[in-house]
């Protein structure tokens, strides 16, 4: 608890990794327990409901280090690790750790608000419209946290096992987590504010960097701390996951950790829709200066509407083009822009504008990989439009940079065409699966952000380091560098992992049955 939020979630998120490491270099996972130990002696759970261990006055103490549960003294005391069943002891630290979490979280808000926002210079440099969108309705998430963080306490303090927690996050979901949709729906307006404020008031940066050296910051920057909301609230549905994956089936802490889990996805879900809604709707207007019909003109811009992929391909030139002509014909540029349900075909002319010459629904494309055809045409594909701007088939035969452009372009065209591995949602025994080990952060709308410890199926890869892959949490699809992560190698862990997202999304088999085609966007 003496950590900071940024602190304790990187330290939490390696030691997961670690852990993840060393079950996958093992034969049986249940042999890997680094921090968990077993009990001794295993006694029947229902003899704690007679024991009256002491309570622990534990988030009033902010020198604690980082511990597990079971390290703490009042546990180690109270005879109780003798009593539990190992199973329930590891439920008792995925508990413990959403608690403790949650308080490290709340010194970090703190410390935005008390050391950054409440800064007296700060007041005199930032007009107070300036400051509404860089600190955005941050007290208002920070007395979230603290209603919460009480609660968490007081069941913390009620018994030295605690009993449940996801029934506490389930109220505080759904009656006040809705204060961390508005702050992150700021998110685009705060970034560029920020930006804007560095370059534009050297007083502003000057106080920034220096406030940054305050040992209260331990070396992390602002920006840092700006992010916290959207981290946390994406952390605390995993940490609903990770308890949900070790409560008993069918009981009730079962029930009101799904329950939890459900309103928790819907806010996620409602964050990340926040944080598109704007950068969407202005990419859009600034593509659609930049277009010039040759054909009948199509409205580009439309609420539902949004960019998946735009770039260079080579086009093979000629009336007919065939396989059999492939030398003599040569390649000239054209310009692709796939929308989420519309495909338009460009070429580049001069002031930074496109000349359209044909579209075609998103839905009535078609894709085949050319193999085989030695190196002049290396990375070509064809591209098939069932019903094109003049309502007749055609055909692109289409030639990519590289294998993995070509491929991205294969997949985001015709996200059903199937890949080289079968997506875990088909419910195969097994798939190949990476850990993230480092993070990245997507520089094209076709890639996946990937945060430490993710774990993704892997769907696809190619020869020149890229992979497409699902992460198992929420099933968001992209590519990302392979670099980025290490294969798990142990069947039975891959297995275990299926198994464990099955359980968490079994509440909704609506969603289960519709995992498989849903598209990543």
């Amino acid at each position: 608890l003496g950590l900071l939020y940024q602190e304790y979630r990187d330290k939490s998120t390696r030691q997961e990794i670690e852990t993840r490491r060393l079950q996958d270099s093992q034969t049986d996972p249940e042999e890997s327990s680094p921090s968990e130990e077993a009990p001794s002696e295993a006694e029947p759970t229902s003899t704690t409901e007679n024991k009256a261990p002491p309570q622990i006055s534990l988030l009033r103490n902010s020198n604690s280090r980082f511990n597990l549960w079971q390290d703490l003294p009042e546990i180690r005391s109270s005879g109780v690790l003798s009593i539990l069943q190992p199973d329930e002891i590891k439920l008792q630290e995925a508990m413990f750790e959403l608690v403790t979490s949650e308080a490290s979280y709340y010194k970090s808000l703190n410390l935005l608000v008390s050391h950054f926002m409440e800064n007296e210079r700060m007041k005199k440099i930032l007009h107070q419209s300036e400051a509404h969108i860089l600190f955005s309705n941050v007290l208002d998430v920070m007395a979230v946290s603290e209603r919460f963080l009480l609660d968490l306490e007081q069941r913390v303090e009620e018994n030295i096992v605690i009993s449940d927690v996801c029934d506490i996050v389930y109220q505080h979901t759904v009656n006040h987590f809705s204060v961390y949709i508005t702050y992150v729906s700021n998110q685009t307006y705060q970034e560029r504010a920020y930006k804007q404020l560095l370059q534009d008031k050297p007083a502003f940066r000057e106080l920034i960097s220096q406030l940054e050296l305050d040992p209260k910051c331990k070396g992390l920057s602002f920006s840092s701390f700006l992010i916290l909301p959207f981290q946390r609230i994406t952390r605390l549905k995993l940490l609903v996951q990770n308890i949900l994956k070790k409560v008993e089936e069918k009981s009730d802490r079962e029930t009101t950790a799904l329950d939890a889990h459900k309103e928790l996805e819907t806010v996620v879900k409602a964050c990340n829709e926040g944080v598109r809604k704007m950068s969407r709707t202005e990419q859009m207007i600034s593509i659609q200066k930049k277009l010039e019909f040759k054909i009948k003109s199509v409205p580009i811009i439309s609420h539902s509407r949004w960019l998946l992929k735009q770039g260079e391909l080579q086009q093979m030139n000629g009336p007919k083009t065939s396989r059999t002509l492939r030398t003599k014909k040569l390649f000239r540029e054209i310009y692709l822009f796939l929308f989420n349900d519309l495909l338009v075909i460009c070429r580049q002319i001069p002031g930074d504008k496109y000349q359209v010459f044909d579209s075609a629904p998103r839905g009535l494309l078609r894709v085949e990989e050319l193999e085989d055809q030695g190196q002049s045409l290396a990375n070509v594909f064809i591209l098939r439009l069932l019903e094109n701007a003049d309502d007749r088939e055609a055909s692109y035969m289409l030639k990519a940079s590289s294998q993995s452009e070509m491929k991205r372009w294969m997949i985001s065209l015709a996200p059903n065409r199937r890949t080289k591995f079968v997506s875990f949602t088909s419910r195969l025994v097994d798939c190949p699966q990476i850990q993230c080990v480092h993070p990245y952060v997507a520089q094209q709308p076709d890639e996946l952000s990937l945060e430490l410890a993710d774990v993704l199926n892997i769907l696809d890869k190619t020869d020149d380091g890229w992979i497409f892959g699902e992460r198992l949490h929420d099933q968001e699809r992209g590519w990302f560098p392979s670099s980025m992560g290490e294969e798990i190698l142990n069947p039975k862990i891959r297995a275990q992992n299926l198994k464990e997202c099955f359980r968490v999304h079994k509440s909704d088999d609506s969603q289960r049955r519709k995992l498989g085609s849903r598209n990543r966007q």
